[in-house]
């Protein structure tokens, strides 16, 4: 059996709640910001040469610069909850 966070597991147990968050999410990646930020970093991939060939993510550093760094890694900062150094 696999282990799921709380709040998957939550989703899993009402999937009136699941369908809900997922109209939400396609809501807030719709938006201009959202769009004008996944734009930004395309481009760097592209400029870098990686855009549509996997490997590393495009991240952002403290100081506000872009930086290359593996998926995983990236990633994973994004669901500590908020317990991260990184922040």
């Amino acid at each position: 059996m696999v282990k799921v966070r709380k709040s998957a597991q939550a989703y899993r147990d009402n999937p009136d709640s699941a369908r809900k968050k997922a109209e939400y999410d396609t809501k807030y990646h719709a938006t201009p910001e959202r769009k004008k930020y996944r734009a930004k970093l395309a481009k760097v991939r592209r400029a870098k040469g990686v855009m549509g060939k996997g490997g590393k993510d495009v991240s952002h550093t403290k100081s506000g610069g872009m930086t290359m760094e593996s998926p995983s890694k990236n990633r994973a900062r994004q669901g500590s909850g908020g317990r991260s150094t990184y922040r």
